[in-house]
């Protein structure tokens, strides 16, 4: 598989499930004035964390920041690929809730 089809994994959107594996494509911003979660720009999601990209501690902080907004702990996250780019993939292992941004509100399980 090429590295082209692995970051576009979801298609046209910012997330795809895989069983209840939530794929989902983010657009960091590191060194913010808040924690949060903002709006999809094309195929990524908008995360914003006050933690400066040092050594991947921004990505860190992000784990740690999105795991209680799915509803699971910070292991149940896996960082695809991007962990020292503002460009991520994660992968959420069943999530319990999905913040407001996902339009559809529901669980596929």
């Amino acid at each position: 598989m090429s590295r082209g089809n692995v970051k576009n994994a979801t298609g046209d959107s910012f997330f795809a499930w895989e069983g209840d594996v939530l794929v989902l494509n983010i657009l960091g911003k590191p060194s913010a004035s808040k924690d949060a979660i903002g709006k999809p720009k094309g195929t990524q999601l908008k995360v914003s964390v006050t933690a400066a990209p040092v050594g991947g501690k921004a990505t860190d902080h992000m784990v740690r920041f999105l795991a209680p907004q799915f509803g699971v702990t910070a292991a149940d996250i896996e960082v695809v690929f991007g962990r020292m780019n503002v460009n991520k993939q994660l992968r959420i292992k069943a999530p319990k809730k999905l913040p407001a941004v996902f339009a559809q509100g529901t669980l596929p399980f």
